[in-house]
């Protein structure tokens, strides 16, 4: 799987570490936004940049990494027919893939310690939708989309 990650200068420091990480597992990974965590770089732009890579079919699913995790995915959701789901757990990011059928995992660098973003990227990785009750939600939420999103 062709997985794409992108962060802010906050989140430079993790992005590689778990860049590192994915290979390791056999994923190829994209590597977009900041080049290093002292020049300022926008959460704004790291989620449009990731966004696109998954809107155009170049990478299925995506992290995205900022100081807390809430700029970037906000950024990300304004995408019609992106989910990113901002988990602080694993449990969560295990809960995002199977009931939301989330395509990006957000997490914070300042919220989160390297082990919680390890296992939450495996969990991510790992979990499947389950469908179901939970696809009646999912086609609820993209209806909303087609509805609201000009």
């Amino acid at each position: 799987m062709k997985v794409v990650i992108s962060s802010d200068h906050a989140g430079y420091d993790l992005k590689i570490k778990v860049k590192e990480h994915l290979e390791k597992k056999g994923y190829e990974v994209v590597v977009l936004g900041a080049v290093n965590a002292s020049d300022p770089y926008s959460w704004v732009e790291a989620g449009q940049l990731l966004s696109d890579a998954i809107i155009s079919g170049e990478c299925e699913r995506g992290i995205a990494i900022c100081g807390t995790g809430i700029g970037i995915s906000l950024t990300v959701n304004k995408y019609k027919g992106l989910r990113c789901a901002l988990c602080t757990n694993e449990f969560m990011a295990r809960m995002c893939r199977q009931h939301n059928n989330a395509q990006v995992l957000a997490m914070g660098a300042r919220v989160v310690g390297l082990g919680v973003a390890l296992s939450m990227v495996d969990a991510f990785f790992e979990e499947e939708f389950l469908g179901e009750r939970h696809a009646v939600r999912v086609n609820a939420l993209i209806e909303q989309e087609e509805r609201f999103f000009k």
